[in-house]
């Protein structure tokens, strides 16, 4: 019997695995296409054009309420994935992410329905941002259940992987079309297109994930009894504390908001008289999220060798001290330097934290709030992120002197709150499945760890895994 089922659980890593994968590149192309369209075209298609200035202010608003959303999706999601299990929660983020992202493309514009038109934007992105949260929590708890013992950090990357793809995805199909299309083409239907494509979104994700079987850890617990009614009281009183670790460690989100919004800002406006081309700046993050794809999988599987924490903790306090050297070469003009800065510290270091975050979280807690303690946790940390370039423009504005040490230091700070945060925790890269979330379970010991992991890693080239 053993010998059948070897196969078959290689086959489901492998299934959950690209789920997880494709789910998150596909619901990440989503929310980002919004992103790039809310800067690029939603201000004239939208909003009034009579105050150019309040209709950028406005569309970027309505940008930031998806994340004002995120929390209230993690409670429900939460909820859903741990009371009906890790696959029905991806399935229902995926289809409600896919279905309003389509809805944005047929949206009608200002000039022909008013103000029902930004209304319309509004609660369309509060349902992507409700959908999104539950995605990385749901893909992670997918993958972390389904793979092997040993290898999880590894798996459990690949939902990080997606989302990089995502990004680039979304840049693929987006710039080209604004770049090479007539202005008057891309503003009428042009911009349409992206959103709209995601159609393909809801098919190829349902194929895929329809596929997956339900996770062991979770089956087990609904055929127990122990599946609680209500997970995320349940989370909350029991989990508190590793849930509070979570929110400071999501709290490392600091370094996509400097490299990709404060820092684009800084280098762009005129304000702040620095002067980069536009065209120039976009492609830090593109070739950023390129080189952390190709990052990622080599980090996870390090988590598996050497634990969760010390990747974290490297990736936070380096990538904080690499700020101070990104921001100095934007303030000196220098291009190549600025860009090779932003590829160390956000494409390289940075990863210590965002490919290990994925097996790191969900190990903190136990099977039957995991999606919940997850969920809630890293996306309260996020939307404080997502305040933060309010507050760097605040204290460091156009005309503020020494600009990189105000805005490195605040940055360093919050990535030593992240580090301090995982050095806290406990260690849980050894730890059985079955014991994950229990504090009192003791790790595998080194030699039997190092055996259990060799037969995994044999197991997955025997399976092309």
């Amino acid at each position: 019997m053993a010998t059948d089922q070897e196969p078959h659980a290689k086959h489901q890593t492998r299934k959950a695995t690209a789920s997880g994968w494709i789910g998150s590149a596909l619901e990440y192309y989503d929310f980002f296409i919004y992103a790039t369209a809310a800067s690029l075209i939603f201000p004239q298609v939208f909003f009034p054009k009579s105050d150019p200035k309040v209709a950028i202010i406005a569309s970027l608003a309505t940008y930031g309420v998806g994340y004002v959303a995120r929390p209230i999706g993690a409670f429900v999601l939460g909820h859903w994935g741990d009371t009906h299990g890790r696959k029905n929660v991806l399935i229902t983020c995926m289809f409600l992410m896919g279905f309003s992202t389509m809805a944005v493309g047929i949206l009608p514009t200002y000039e022909q329905v008013g103000l029902l038109a930004p209304a319309l934007l509004v609660i369309l992105r509060l349902i992507q941002g409700f959908a999104v949260a539950g995605e990385i929590s749901g893909a992670s708890s997918m993958i972390l259940e389904h793979a092997p013992f040993g290898r999880r950090g590894y798996y459990s990357s690949y939902t990080l992987q997606g989302v990089q793809a995502g990004q680039i995805l979304a840049a693929a199909v987006f710039l080209p079309l604004a770049h090479y299309m007539p202005a008057d083409a891309f503003n009428a239907w042009g911009w349409r297109v992206p959103f709209l494509l995601s159609f393909v979104v809801v098919i190829v994700g349902y194929v895929i994930r329809r596929e997956v079987d339900e996770t062991p850890a979770f089956t087990e617990e609904g055929s127990g009894g122990k599946v609680p009614k209500a997970p995320v009281v349940a989370a909350i009183t029991e989990s508190w504390p590793d849930m509070l670790r979570v929110v400071c460690c999501a709290l490392m989100n600091v370094i996509p908001v400097v490299t990709t919004i404060f820092g684009a800002a800084y280098a762009v406006q005129p304000g702040y008289g620095i002067g980069f081309e536009k065209d120039v700046y976009l492609w830090i993050p593109v070739v950023g999220n390129i080189v952390a794809v190709l990052v990622i999988p080599y980090v996870g599987n390090l988590s598996d060798r050497i634990g969760r924490r010390p990747p974290i903790i490297f990736g936070a306090l380096a990538s904080g001290l690499l700020s101070f050297g990104y921001l100095y070469a934007i303030s000196i003009h220098n291009v190549p330097l600025a860009f090779a800065m932003s590829l160390l510290m956000w494409g390289v270091v940075y990863q210590g934290y965002n490919a290990v975050f994925p097996s790191f979280y969900p190990e903190l807690f136990p099977t039957r709030t995991r999606v919940s303690g997850m969920a809630i946790s890293q996306n309260l940390g996020t939307l404080v992120t997502a305040l933060l370039p309010a507050l760097f423009v605040a204290v460091a504005p156009p005309g503020a002197t020494n600009i990189p040490m105000t805005i490195g230091s605040l940055t360093l700070a919050i990535c030593a709150i992240a580090a301090i945060a995982a050095w806290s925790a406990r260690e849980t890269y050894r730890v059985h499945m079955n014991d994950l979330g229990d504090k009192a379970a003791a790790p595998v010991p080194a030699g039997e760890y190092e055996r259990l992991r060799a037969e995994s890693l044999a197991g997955a080239r025997m399976g092309h895994a």
